[in-house]
């Protein structure tokens, strides 16, 4: 079996979660507390966290970004609160996905799946060929990349979302198609996720003092991998 951490002060909701995702391979691990849960989730590497929003000790937003400073354990957040910005929050903090409460247990399984799915490594993968463009490599048997052979941490969210880039350097991948290869899912134009992963991609692939932008938005269609060289032939 696989452990999974589950925050949430939720007794009730932690009970029928273990024994309903134990039926699936997963061993639910779990923690009441906000401060408890951030200890927990440090202390060793998690496939899955399910991170609830409001919780005692310390809100899963400050859980979610103390975690982010030094860890890129899959998260998915759980939040009763019904506004958008909430959801939005929690994605630009660093969360892989989130689910509002209610849900059905069969809804979250299908997105720890999803998630999980990311991570994975194929069987194939162990001699495939490193992905380059220009100072990127992405070695998808390592899960490692590095730009200007510096390593960059990414989540597996964050990973596939490059991975799918680069696959395409220069050219528009449409949002329909990264929806679907990155996020699990079909894409709804009210659904952030997919922008917010972006965003964040893009300014770790800036870098701490900014520069050019790597990941071009393209209006109403989808996404780009900018070619820095195709881009200096055009300024000039």
């Amino acid at each position: 079996m696989e452990d999974i951490l589950l925050i949430d002060d939720d007794m009730e909701l932690c009970e029928m979660l273990t024994e309903y995702l134990a039926r699936y391979e997963l061993r639910v691990i779990a923690v009441h507390r906000g401060d408890t849960g951030l200890e927990t989730a440090r202390s060793r590497n998690w496939p899955m966290i399910l991170l609830d929003v409001m919780l005692p000790g310390m809100d899963g937003f400050e859980v979610l970004k103390q975690l982010r400073m030094s860890s890129t354990d899959s998260v998915l957040l759980l939040t009763a609160r019904g506004e958008d910005v909430d959801r939005i929050v929690g994605l630009e903090m660093g969360a892989d996905d989130y689910l509002a409460k209610p849900f059905n247990a069969r809804e979250l399984l299908a997105r720890i799946r999803a998630i999980r799915r990311r991570g994975v490594v194929p069987a194939t993968a162990g001699g495939s060929t490193a992905l380059v463009v220009e100072d990127l490599v992405l070695d998808p048997a390592a899960r490692t990349v590095t730009m200007d052979r510096e390593p960059i941490e990414l989540t597996d969210v964050e990973f596939t979302l490059l991975e799918v880039l680069m696959r395409s350097p220069g050219k528009v991948v449409e949002r329909e198609g990264l929806a679907e290869e990155v996020l699990g899912r079909k894409f709804s134009p009210f659904d952030r996720s997919l922008d917010m992963h972006v965003s964040r991609l893009r300014k770790k692939l800036a870098g701490d003092g900014g520069g050019d932008e790597r990941v071009k938005t393209v209006r109403g269609t989808g996404y780009q991998l900018v070619l820095r060289r195709s881009a200096a032939g055009g300024r000039s």
